[in-house]
């Protein structure tokens, strides 16, 4: 089986992006939320499997990592961002791996899920991925911390999206969760929401201060009903971002939602994934908790700024046999 038919199987025939209904959200369930628990030490158990049971060689694992490409928010968020490096994220974004090596893939269109970059960089990388197809997305609501003035994060969203960002990754308020406020937090996402208009919002728990598994699960189920498209784990600046347990408990908590609601939302780990064994391994964690249809960029997203390149990397030994330097790879 080629890559072409590998990718096919993987739903690659779909791409670019197409997008199923939105979560159009539901009243806030308190006996739902509250009913959910977190039994960690069988969530670690499982997840302390999933690395040793799953190993995929040859032109099954390029297709992985191909699959993987296609599910990446390129993203630049450091403070001396300027427009000349976004540009040259979104020529990559574009071409995520060199053209000979797409050429022999049997690959020659494919590209990343979007470019994720601040506020102020919106209007380059727009400029820059025009006739792309590629969506910008722009992190907002006073990203990381969250802890701007609730009507300056719902401005904020307003302006990135009349910049042109066609998805929102907002943040949640943690004191909110942390302190058993659910209400307050469904209010809140709500709000976001309604301020995302037509852009699609993913919603960023930021899981390594949420303090409990059980937190995620609840502030996860909350999100969704709000409304939010994506649930997503970090930001990527926290002391702890995505791991395999969280993303466990996130992924059972949007299984469920589809069951109790037919609705469908999607699933972004973020923050320190950046080799392309692991996100193999995320991928088929996602296969085997959510199924086949959320191995598509518009219900699963890798948050990266590194990954790309260990990926490049490994489709290059694949078609050649030798490995390159890390340093010819770079995103930007």
């Amino acid at each position: 089986m080629t890559i072409t038919d590998q990718q096919t199987a993987l739903g690659a025939a779909q791409l670019p992006q197409v997008h199923g209904a939105r979560n159009p959200g539901m009243a806030l369930d308190m006996d739902w939320v509250l009913s959910a628990r977190a039994n960690r030490s069988a969530i670690e158990r499982r997840a302390a499997t999933l690395p040793g049971r799953r190993s995929v060689k040859k032109d099954h694992q390029a297709a992985w990592m191909a699959r993987a490409i296609s599910c990446i928010d390129l993203t630049t968020l450091a403070g001396d961002d300027t427009a000349g490096r976004v540009a040259r994220l979104c020529a990559k974004a574009r071409q995520p791996v060199r053209a000979d090596l797409l050429e022999v893939l049997g690959l020659p269109d494919l590209t990343v899920g979007a470019v994720c970059v601040y506020h102020g960089m919106i209007a380059p990388a727009v400029k820059a991925l025009d006739g792309s197809g590629i969506p910008v997305a722009a992190v907002s609501t006073g990203f990381p911390a969250g802890l701007s003035p609730m009507h300056l994060r719902i401005a904020e969203i307003e302006e990135s999206v009349k910049a042109g960002a066609e998805e929102i990754d907002i943040v949640i308020s943690r004191r909110k969760v942390l302190t058993g406020d659910w209400q307050g937090l469904y209010d809140e996402m709500k709000a976001f929401r309604a301020a995302c208009g037509e852009a699609h919002v993913k919603a960023i728990l930021a899981t390594g201060e949420l303090g409990t598994l059980q937190n995620v699960a609840r502030a996860s189920l909350v999100c969704m009903m709000a409304g939010a498209d994506f649930i997503k784990t970090s930001t990527g600046k926290e002391s702890v971002n995505a791991t395999l347990p969280v993303s466990l408990v996130m992924m059972r908590a949007i299984r469920e939602y589809h069951l109790r609601t037919g609705v469908r939302v999607g699933y972004k780990p973020a923050g320190g994934i950046s080799k392309a064994k692991d996100a193999v391994l995320y991928l088929s964690l996602v296969k085997e908790e959510l199924g086949d249809r959320w191995l598509r960029p518009d219900l699963f997203r890798f948050g990266a700024s590194s990954l790309l390149g260990d990926i490049e990397r490994q489709l290059e030994h694949h078609v050649t046999g030798a490995y390159s330097a890390s340093w010819r790879h770079a995103s930007a």
